[in-house]
């Protein structure tokens, strides 16, 4: 974590290849998530240019060093959600939200679908929780949400999973 407030605290000072170190740590994650939540390529690159271009413009309003990851992921969704927004169109969430080891296509297919039965929030706590890998602490402050609704909202969502799609078959971690 020290090394990561280092790199911020010059990136902030303008040290452009501090930046770049930065972009390169969640580089993987910014993309799997913006793939989860549009449905082209060429959206998700664009989106992703634009979350970085809008990070470097705007680091100097990061108030808290440590939390660069979350700062510009939420950049990055509020990009997703602008684009959405502008083409009407709905997110989908992939096949490889949750790790699960299927060889299965019908079985992959099938998930997929499950998860974009969901509704928005839902979705998005999944997206959050397991490829962002926010905690719950982290991500009542990124919504603005107090912790018993990102709770509820993972506990819901898989049980709305677990009871429509998936029953006894032990897919999102249940423990009984």
């Amino acid at each position: 974590m020290g090394s990561l407030k280092a790199l911020v605290k010059k990136a902030k000072k303008g040290d452009g290849e501090a930046f770049v170190s930065l972009v390169k740590q969640y580089e993987d994650v910014l993309y799997r998530t913006a793939s989860r939540l549009l449905d082209n390529d060429e959206d998700v690159a664009d989106v992703m240019q634009e979350s970085i271009i809008s990070a470097y413009e705007k680091l100097h309003t990061l108030k808290s060093d440590e939390y660069f990851n979350t700062w510009i992921c939420k950049i990055l969704i509020n990009k997703c959600n602008s684009l959405l927004n502008k083409n009407k169109n709905y997110s989908t969430v992939d096949v490889y939200l949750l790790p699960i080891q299927s060889k299965d296509d019908f079985q992959n297919i099938e998930l997929e679908d499950a998860l974009n039965s969901l509704n928005k929030d839902y979705k998005l706590a999944f997206i959050l929780y397991y490829i962002v890998g926010l905690n719950i602490r982290e991500m009542s402050k990124f919504l603005k949400e107090p912790e018993g609704t990102i709770k509820s909202r993972l506990s819901r969502g898989k049980s709305i999973l677990r009871n429509n799609y998936y029953k006894s078959e032990g897919v999102i971690g249940y423990e009984k």
